[in-house]
């Protein structure tokens, strides 16, 4: 009797846990329970998936971590231009990541070597895409000066494989990251099995991976490959209703990265000086001249005292000082991580090359209205939308070509990409963060927030009431066509009325260069460059957002 007793107990125990556990299953107790509504996610029968493992963004091929914060920007101790456009403010960065050194020639060989075996310049719809991602060489070249040496090596030689890539404009280095992204996407899907392995070797001009297309419309991606979109180890789940789930990857999986991209000028800056390790009030509120600490070029450790710390013109006609003696150990670029890197294991952010950043160069930081990821250049664009209600892939029959200015040609947009156009007023109406597509010249250049702007009529050059284009930046217009023969036509603006370089198309460059004086080594200094030109000096690296939490290993506040 007395065993039966306890039998029972013991069972009703059971139970009370059995139920226990099933309540606060239903009532949001795990992480596989919806603090909503109580409902299972991740269920076997179907119903809302959600990734719970995802425990923070792994730092992509070639980047570091960059852990965001408040700094002074635009504090420069040397205005040796006097050209007062570093006014310092205070700004916060969000964390990012950014390439350790910047993109060398090995790494630009690689896209070419891809562009060139997807669209065979061999073939006349394909040569102005191969053409237009070419570095210029010919940057190298002076009027008295013998430099032919690196207008025949530099990019190919293997010699100068690890130095960083010169001759690309802007808009070239915008289009390497670009590629870049889909490449780091499209090995990431490959070794989580959604996409086929050795994809990248099917790749043609119609049939190739795009981030964009994959996430928009991934049957359209690779042409709409079956076999490569359908080929990898991942099987296919089902739900209750036999149909299949989780065949393409999605952002919510957490496997697709962010985009590589050129980091904005207050990234650039702020990962320059490297203030991770030094947290005094001096340099925190912008005195720190160098990427390094110390107010001098070269170290004053012990073992290497007196050693250049960056790569940079020393005087007149020292490029890198005496043989042996004093010597920064180049008389052009350097191989990357020639110099030890800042304290956010960033190499070469003085001296070495200057670097292309994002932004669209205007004298004034614009802190009053926005102290938060500051950026000038933005161009809000939507995909295009068919007939059908699908996303617009470009086929290699529908390529656009745009001529620049200086006469390059370039493709607007690759086959295989998802076709964009301007937002309109379906996407700006009653919004109070914008009202319009091109941002670039916001609070400057437009009626609103200009004190001078002149109505120049762009034909004649001057003042209309009829068709004319309020302008802050009276900057040349020079044009350029092609007639059916394929010759340029080109038109130089001779106009005396023009009062600047400065417009939409010029873009900010940061850091000395190997060809610099001392004074451009501080990372607050600034200048400007046509988007579409290149030079001998002015490389660049890669940068990408971080998602999630601000610090790596999701750091809390302790109690």
């Amino acid at each position: 009797m007395n065993m039966k007793k306890v039998f029972l107990s013991r069972l009703c125990l059971v139970l009370a846990v059995s139920l226990t556990l099933v309540g606060c299953k239903r009532s949001g107790g795990g992480s596989n329970t919806s603090r909503a509504t109580g409902w299972d996610i991740n269920s076997k029968d179907g119903g809302f998936q959600y990734n719970t493992k995802f425990k923070e963004q792994e730092t992509a091929p070639g980047l570091v971590f960059v852990e965001g914060g408040t700094f002074t920007m635009g504090r420069v101790q040397d205005d040796v231009m006097h050209d007062w456009n570093n006014t310092p403010t205070q700004q916060h960065v969000q964390s990012f990541y950014m390439d350790e050194t910047e993109v060398t020639n090995k790494m630009y060989l690689e896209y070419l070597d891809w562009i060139k075996r997807t669209y065979p310049p061999e073939e006349e719809n394909f040569r102005a895409i191969y053409n237009g991602v070419l570095p210029d060489t010919l940057v190298w070249r002076n009027r008295l000066g013998y430099n032919e040496v690196m207008t025949e090596n530099y990019l190919r030689h293997p010699g100068y494989g690890e130095y960083p890539v010169v001759g690309v404009s802007w808009i070239q280095a915008v289009e390497f990251a670009n590629w870049r992204t889909d490449r780091v996407n499209e090995l990431q899907l490959q070794e989580n099995g959604y996409l086929k392995q050795g994809s990248e070797l099917e790749a043609t001009a119609d049939a190739n991976f795009s981030t964009d297309t994959y996430i928009n419309s991934p049957t359209q991606t690779y042409g709409g490959n079956e076999d490569v979109l359908r080929g990898g180890k991942l099987k296919a789940q089902t739900n209750a209703a036999g149909e299949e789930i989780n065949v393409y990857a999605s952002r919510e999986t957490g496997l697709i990265s962010p985009k590589y991209r050129l980091p904005t000028e207050a990234e650039w800056e702020y990962a320059a000086l490297g203030l991770s390790e030094v947290r005094s009030y001096n340099v925190y509120r912008g005195r720190k001249k160098y990427p390094w600490d110390g107010q001098y070029t070269r170290s004053g450790k012990r073992k290497i005292r007196g050693d250049q710390l960056a790569n940079f013109k020393q005087g007149k006609g020292d490029y890198g000082g005496i043989a042996g003696w004093s010597d920064d150990g180049a008389d052009i670029t350097a191989q990357v991580k020639s110099y030890d890197p800042n304290d956010f294991g960033l190499y070469d952010m003085a001296g070495n090359v200057a670097e292309w950043v994002a932004d669209v160069y205007r004298p004034i930081v614009d802190d009053e209205f926005n102290d938060f990821n500051y950026y000038r250049g933005n161009v809000y664009t939507k995909n295009v939308i068919t007939e059908e209600g699908t996303v617009k892939v470009v086929t290699t029959d529908e390529i656009v070509f745009d001529t620049l200015p200086n006469g390059d040609v370039i493709a607007r947009d690759l086959p295989g990409e998802i076709a964009t156009q301007p937002v309109d007023e379906k996407e700006t109406y009653l919004r109070t963060n914008f009202d319009r597509s091109d941002n670039r010249n916001f609070r400057d250049g437009d009626v609103q927030s200009s004190r001078y702007y002149t109505d120049f009529d762009e034909e004649e050059g001057e003042a209309s009431t009829d068709e004319f284009t309020r302008k802050m930046y009276n900057s040349p217009k020079h044009n350029i066509e092609v007639d059916s023969a394929g010759n340029f036509i080109r038109e130089y603006d001779k106009s005396d009325r023009r009062t600047s370089l400065i417009n939409d198309e010029v873009r900010v460059y940061k850091g000395g260069s190997w060809k610099d004086r001392e004074y451009w080594l501080d990372p607050a200094q600034r200048r400007y460059y046509p988007q579409n030109m290149a030079t001998d000096y002015i490389g660049f690296r890669c940068a990408m957002s971080r998602v999630g939490s601000k610090s790596k290993g999701n750091r809390k506040t302790k109690n």
